[in-house]
């Protein structure tokens, strides 16, 4: 049984669950996840292929939304064929490489897409705030350079993740309580103390998601006290007018990611649909969302959208 259990064990594997109680109906399940795979891959297509295409779109606020639609694509990508093999096949075995793999790929590309939401931030408070210095401050140059911080940031603090979980013994029932690896999930399955599992992971979540969301949240204090500065209402409306997408897109990521985090430490006795429900939400409304709130809200944007396609 150990050695079955064993993580350096090549064929142990952890089985993935879909809905529970709703087995049979998993086929029909499966057709609005394959809609929003479609509708998420092209949304974000279309948006990279637009920002890439279009000169007068190469600006900052452009750059870090085609980074954004980046993370999302990558996102999506390492989860949802596992969730859709399990609808529509029942592929319910994952190896524990694999899982490890998909984890890492998960919770990175989670920091990244934090990070370049405090990046937005930082751009709409630099464009309202200091509006004559935005260029010279938010170079081409300068953007790389943030865009790789960022990256280096997620791989960084995401990488210990798998490499302790792979230290441990998995002696009780290998079934994941979702339909894709995270690591809150899969080390509760542990035999061995998870304690520092469980401090690293909480520690990285505060030092990601909890100072990003603290940073994002001061920049829009000070844009607000920027913008109530301003005498004509209508320069106060436009400027607050400019951040609505951004905030949607915020509010969007961050909600369901706090939710299901604090669920899975604290809420030992929620309902287990609830659970599997904000999973979902937690991982396909943002990159299924953040294209269309961008497109509603930028008319330039929406411009050149409905331009490619009536073409």
């Amino acid at each position: 049984m150990s050695a079955v259990n064993d993580t350096k064990f090549n064929s142990a594997v952890f089985l993935l669950t879909g809905i529970p109680g709703y087995e049979e109906v998993h086929l029909w399940i499966s057709i609005p996840f394959c809609l929003m795979y479609v509708i998420l891959i092209v949304g974000n297509s279309v948006i990279l292929f637009i920002i890439k295409t279009d000169p007068s779109l190469h600006e900052p606020m452009y750059i870090f939304l085609s980074m954004l639609a980046l993370t999302d694509l990558g996102l999506s990508i390492a989860t949802i064929p596992t969730i859709l093999g399990i609808f529509l096949f029942n592929a319910r075995e994952i190896s524990f490489d694999a899982c490890f793999a998909q984890l890492f790929f998960i919770h990175s590309l989670q920091c990244i897409e934090s990070s370049v939401l405090l990046l937005m931030a930082f751009d709409r408070y630099v464009a309202i705030c200091y509006p004559l210095r935005y260029a010279s401050i938010l170079t081409l140059q300068r953007i790389a350079k943030m865009g790789l911080v960022c990256v280096l940031r997620g791989v960084t603090v995401i990488i210990p993740l798998p490499l302790l979980l792979k230290r441990f013994r998995y002696c009780r029932a290998n079934v994941l309580s979702h339909s894709y690896c995270l690591h809150q999930d899969i080390m509760k399955l542990a035999c061995s103390d998870i304690t520092v599992n469980s401090i690293y992971g909480l520690s990285g979540s505060l030092l990601i998601m909890g100072l990003d969301s603290l940073l994002i949240f001061l920049s829009y204090v000070m844009i607000l006290k920027t913008v109530l500065s301003v005498a004509s209402p209508a320069e106060c409306l436009r400027a607050l007018n400019t951040c609505v997408s951004h905030l949607c897109v915020v509010l969007l990521f961050y909600t369901p990611e706090i939710s299901l985090t604090v669920i899975h430490r604290f809420g030992n006795s929620s309902s287990h649909l609830l659970q599997i429900l904000l999973s979902y939400i937690y991982l396909l409304v943002p990159p299924l969302m953040n294209p269309v709130v961008y497109s509603v809200k930028s008319k330039h944007l929406r411009a050149r959208i409905i331009r490619v396609f009536v073409k």
